[in-house]
């Protein structure tokens, strides 16, 4: 298992994916109408202004949460190899976690964590 490996995955998720695509376009009937612009399609109409902007607090605090989330998936590997690498393991998760330490110290001191 190599690159080619990597390059077949790679060609069945573009086949299928192109695929369903073709497919959904070829059998389902395109239909357009004034309801599938709306933003939701719940059957109510929409009173007044329907582009809301939102405050880009919640962003922040959504991508600053998906950072330290998919860093704590590195931790797996690290768990894995920990036992026959030593104490090489031990410093390097020590300086990781030091590097999101101040990170998430750094996001405390702007104010990104504030809710409101």
């Amino acid at each position: 298992m190599g690159a080619s490996s990597l390059i077949v995955l790679i060609i069945a998720a573009i086949a299928f994916s192109g695929i369903a695509i073709l497919i959904s376009k070829f059998v389902l009937k395109a239909s357009t109408n004034k309801q599938k612009g709306e933003p939701y399609e719940c059957g109510i109409p929409t009173k007044g202004k329907t582009w809301v902007q939102l405050n880009v607090g919640y962003y922040l605090f959504a991508l600053i949460f998906l950072i330290f989330d998919v860093e704590l998936v590195f931790l797996y590997p690290w768990a894995v190899v920990a036992k026959s690498m030593g104490w090489i393991a031990l410093i390097e998760i020590v300086v990781f976690f030091f590097i999101l330490f101040m990170g998430l110290l750094y996001a405390h001191k702007k104010g990104a964590l504030k809710w409101q």
